[in-house]
């Protein structure tokens, strides 16, 4: 195995390491840089929990080695907070309940984040295709569109 020297900007701070060719971006998120937000559910692209931002948008980092990741920016749920206050969506996800076990949250959380980013007032049908690559087995998913639906609110004062 070769290794490979990368330089990925998280959350604003400059990390660099020297890792393993084949080691995935998920693996440097909590290995390397300590930051466990990033939940690994499947390791096969199915259940979501792993999403992150790179260079703003939405992917799972169980797909991207740390290599390919190198010299862009990566923001994971830890970064969505400011000054210890909540993003609006993490605040919308605690106050409507979409938290439920809390394992499939932060790639719910990074995935709205990223669908509001583009689209910031969803329909139900928008909020439901673009978290369809997150699966929670706690719910029916009612909560997390509900806080979707918060988010969307709070962050275009209900516009």
């Amino acid at each position: 195995m070769g290794t490979t020297r990368v330089e990925i900007e998280v959350n604003g701070e400059a990390k660099s390491a020297e890792v393993e060719s084949r080691m995935l971006l998920v693996h440097f998120l909590r290995d390397v840089a300590g930051l466990t937000g990033t939940h690994i559910g499947c390791d096969s692209t199915n259940c979501g929990a792993c999403t992150v931002l790179l260079d703003g948008k939405a992917v799972k980092s169980c797909t991207v080695l740390a290599a390919q990741a190198s010299g862009r920016k990566i923001t994971t749920v830890e970064g969505l907070s400011a000054n210890g206050k909540l993003h609006p969506v993490q605040k919308a996800f605690l106050d409507k309940h979409g938290l439920q076990c809390g394992f499939c949250t932060p790639g719910m959380i990074m995935s709205t984040v990223w669908l509001l980013s583009f689209n910031p007032k969803p329909t139900e049908q928008e909020i439901r295709r673009y978290i369809s690559g997150n699966l929670c087995r706690c719910t029916g998913y009612q909560d997390i569109i509900e806080s979707v639906k918060r988010a969307s609110d709070s962050m275009t004062g209900g516009r």
